[in-house]
């Protein structure tokens, strides 16, 4: 049954209806006619009646006794984040993953609930484990109501424990193998099936700053990518296969070079995620003569594509980039600001090895307007005078020397340096095309997105904790909430491609349930799914609570 107006002249009539089955067809029935609609609402007959109907239906009783406010507010959560990150969490086989680890210890509290808790406060809103408790107050998230401060300090710790002698075959020459590594190893094994094939992975670091000690071993100066190079750091390295999934992450104290990085992390890609092939896509910064000597090696099976350093390789310097040749056009010249950026590929041989010279035109005019502007800029300080030059960097590429403690334009330099412009140079021993090392290469960018990612999920920096399993497995923990997020942005890729992050965190965050008592009943009720939460339960697979529920 439900209600219908009818018009009838110029006046409205409330009716109620009622529908029926009639040789499979659906008809109508008025059961009654109430009167006027206007004569109805105007004597308020019809809000008593909706009233009085109210007693037989405790949920919308519920929902009108909140609405004139004569319900007594028993506490607020907010259930958006545990309802998408939690299955997905499941989903994944992280929770499956720690049970089982955890299964031989007998720890007081449950460590799986407590290291859930600290990645999913990493996504919403970043910070210490400190505040991770205090946050946790404000939401609803099963199994997590009895955990304090301590248990998160013994949770970070055993993630970073390192394992038994007898385990540590395959480890990295700079850390010990810890329970987060067989974390990735399970987690990878679960989802390769005989389709599942990473012959390119991505690989990239960063530095991360403490306040104090940095643990007994990890925290030491190095070359500082925070720039603070008067506070102890560390590294951390992560690789990411071609679809953008994050495979492991590594730390390794802060005075180990980039360039010493990457052949252990081959070995262990091979040894210990069982890869037969692999092909390494790095920075520049990650390229040493002894390092590709290493990958070269007969036997070693290792394909790379790897950035050089262009300025400071004479081979590349003097040979490869003043090798003729004509330019192989890949994208073409933008025509709308969205456009994918111009990109050109010429192929250059030097010996036995091979290189790969890429060409943006945009970036070229950009890299020589640049220029341009610095020589101006710099000849208006020459005229005032030029004791002050040598302590900038962008005037002091171009100025020399010219006897008496004077400095002038370097044109020979500037004419050099235009070769430049534009231009980025690739090593590769892989047999893909030019074509394909330059678009290949290009896809680095993800890791460096994800680095950017990770330190705003990890915005605990400067890191307190003092001991070295702690801060493991402090930033360990950053590495799991950074798989929760590209899992839901690939299943949100169809349905709300454009959705922005923070946009999404918001709309999460806005779906809460009220606790309220009502006549001796507690009910909780939900709030409008707002924005971007429809799409993520969606995409989730989970259904939304009901709007109104009875909590026994």
């Amino acid at each position: 049954m439900y209600f219908r107006t009818k018009k009838t002249g110029p006046y409205e009539y409330v009716q109620v209806v009622a529908s029926y089955r009639d040789d499979g067809k659906v008809r109508q029935q008025v059961l009654v006619t109430l009167g006027r609609l206007d004569a109805l609402k105007s004597s308020g007959q019809l809000d008593q009646l909706m009233r009085s109907g109210l007693r037989f239906c405790e949920r919308l009783v519920v929902l009108d006794a909140q609405a004139r406010g004569d319900t007594q507010a028993a506490e607020v959560r907010r259930i958006g984040p545990d309802l998408v990150f939690g299955r997905l969490w499941e989903e994944l086989g992280f929770h499956g993953i720690l049970k089982g680890l955890l299964k031989e210890r007998r720890y007081a509290f449950d460590v799986e609930r407590a290291i859930y808790l600290t990645v999913l406060h990493r996504l919403f809103a970043s910070g210490s484990d400190r505040q991770a408790e205090r946050w946790r107050e404000d939401y609803r998230i099963r199994g997590c109501d009895g955990l304090e401060l301590h248990h998160l300090y013994r949770a970070m710790a055993f993630l970073g424990t390192p394992l038994s002698k007898d385990e540590q075959e395959g480890k990295t020459p700079f850390a010990p193998r810890c329970v987060k590594d067989l974390i990735e190893e399970q987690w990878f094994d679960r989802r390769r099936d005989l389709f599942t094939e990473v012959d390119l992975v991505f690989f990239d670091t960063t530095s991360i700053y403490f306040v104090g000690e940095g643990g007994e071993t990890i925290g030491k100066r190095g070359k500082s990518k925070d720039h603070r190079p008067e506070l102890k750091q560390m590294v951390v390295g992560l690789v990411i296969d071609k679809e953008g999934r994050p495979l492991c992450c590594e730390m390794w104290p802060g005075n180990t070079t980039d360039v010493k990085t990457l052949l252990p992390i081959v070995r262990r890609l091979k040894k210990r995620f069982g890869i037969q092939q692999v092909c390494i896509v790095a920075d520049r910064g990650m390229i040493s003569k002894e390092t590709v000597r290493e990958l070269e090696q007969p036997g070693s099976e290792v394909k790379y594509i790897l950035g050089v350093r262009m300025r400071q390789q004479k081979e590349v310097r003097e040979d490869v980039m003043g090798r003729a040749g004509a330019y192989h056009e890949v994208v073409p010249k933008r025509t709308q600001r969205k456009d994918r950026s111009p990109l050109k590929v010429k192929e250059v041989w030097q010996g036995k090895r091979r290189y790969v010279v890429c060409l943006n035109e945009d970036q070229r005019a950009k890299d020589a307007a640049d220029r341009l502007a610095i020589v101006a800029s710099l000849k208006e300080q020459l005229k005032q005078g030029d004791k002050s030059l040598i302590g900038n960097k962008g005037y002091r590429r171009f100025v020399k020397t010219t006897g008496e403690e004077r400095f002038a334009i370097d044109e020979p330099k500037m004419a050099k340096e235009s070769r430049f412009d534009g231009k980025w140079v690739l090593t590769t021993n892989t047999d893909l095309s030019a074509t394909d090392v330059a678009l290949t290469y290009k896809q680095l960018w993800m890791v460096e997105e994800l680095f950017r990612t990770m330190k705003s999920i990890i915005d605990s920096r400067p890191i307190y904790h003092k001991c070295d399993e702690t801060i493991r497995g402090h930033v360990f923990c950053s590495f799991l909430a950074l798989c929760l997020r590209k899992e839901i942005a690939d299943r949100l890729a169809e349905s709300a491609p454009d959705v922005e992050w923070m946009d999404l965190l918001r709309d999460l965050n806005q779906l809460q349930e009220v606790l309220t008592v009502f006549s001796g009943k507690t009910f909780a009720i939900r709030s409008q799914l707002k924005g971007y939460a429809h799409a993520a339960l969606q995409a989730a697979g989970v259904a939304a609570p009901p709007t109104l529920r009875a909590i026994e």
